[in-house]
C-alpha cells in the first residue's frame, strides 16, 4: 500500500485566484522572546488545494463544518482526460471513458486529471483552465456522485464567469475539490482518497490535505 500527497504547499508565493489576497504568514511569537514559535495566518478559505462546500454557491447549502467525515474518505475513480487552454470536459468525453473502462458507478467520487497543474506558475493558470461542460456536470449528477475533484483551479472553465458546474453541483449537494496535484503519479484508475478540510464553522470552503492510497 502506498500513500501519495495530492496537496499543494501553501506559502506566501502560491498563486492565488484573481481578486483574492495572497496568503500571509505573520510572525507572532518566537522562542527567543516567548519560549515558543507561533505565526498568524491570513488567507482565503479557497487557497491552494481546497474543498468547496455546497454553501459556496447555494444559499442554504451545507457548510464546511456540516460535511460528514464519511463523505471525505472513500473510493475514487481517476478519469484521465488531458486538456489544454479553454478546453471543456464534455459528456462525450465521459461516455468515451466509460466505453473503454466501464461505467462510472452511482454514488462514487471522481477525480479528473487534465494535466493542467503543470501550468500552476503561468499567468493563464486561472483564466484559461479547462473545466466541465453543463452536460458533463448534469451527467455526473445523474450518477448521484459524492465528490468531484480536478487538477485545475476551478471545476468550471476559467473563462466561465457564470460558474455553471459549481452551481449544478452545489444545488445537488456534490462536493468539489480543486487544485489537486500529483495525479499523474497515481498508477491505477481506482484508488482510495482522504480529503480533510479544517472544520471551520459556517465557511464556504477550506484548504485540505488530500491523500491518495493505492
Amino acid at each position: 500500500m502506498k500513500h501519495l500527497d495530492l496537496t499543494l504547499t501553501i506559502s506566501e508565493s502560491i498563486p492565488s485566484f484573481p481578486g483574492s489576497p495572497s496568503p500571509q504568514f505573520l510572525p507572532w511569537s518566537t522562542i527567543k522572546d516567548d519560549g515558543y514559535n507561533l505565526e498568524l495566518l491570513f488567507l482565503s478559505s479557497h487557497t491552494g488545494t481546497h474543498l468547496d462546500a455546497p454553501y459556496h454557491f447555494k444559499k442554504n447549502g451545507a457548510k464546511i463544518h456540516q460535511i460528514p467525515v464519511t463523505r471525505l474518505i472513500g473510493d475514487a475513480l481517476l478519469i484521465k482526460i488531458k486538456k489544454v487552454k479553454d478546453q471543456t470536459i464534455t459528456k462525450k468525453d465521459l461516455l468515451e471513458f466509460e466505453r473503454k473502462n466501464g461505467n462510472i458507478k452511482n454514488f462514487s467520487s471522481v477525480i479528473f486529471f487534465t494535466d493542467w497543474q503543470k501550468n500552476l506558475n503561468k499567468k493563464f493558470y486561472f483564466t484559461n483552465n479547462p473545466g466541465l461542460s453543463k452536460l458533463a456536470a448534469d451527467y455526473l449528477v445523474s450518477k448521484k456522485i459524492n465528490l468531484v475533484g480536478i487538477d485545475s483551479p476551478s471545476i468550471d472553465l476559467g473563462k466561465d464567469q457564470s460558474f455553471v458546474a459549481h452551481k449544478i453541483f452545489a444545488k445537488n449537494n456534490i462536493l468539489i475539490v480543486e487544485n489537486l496535484s500529483n495525479l499523474e503519479k497515481i498508477p491505477t484508475l481506482d484508488f482510495n482518497f482522504i480529503i480533510l478540510p479544517l472544520k471551520l464553522k459556517d465557511a464556504t470552503g477550506s484548504p485540505v490535505r488530500a491523500i491518495a492510497i493505492y
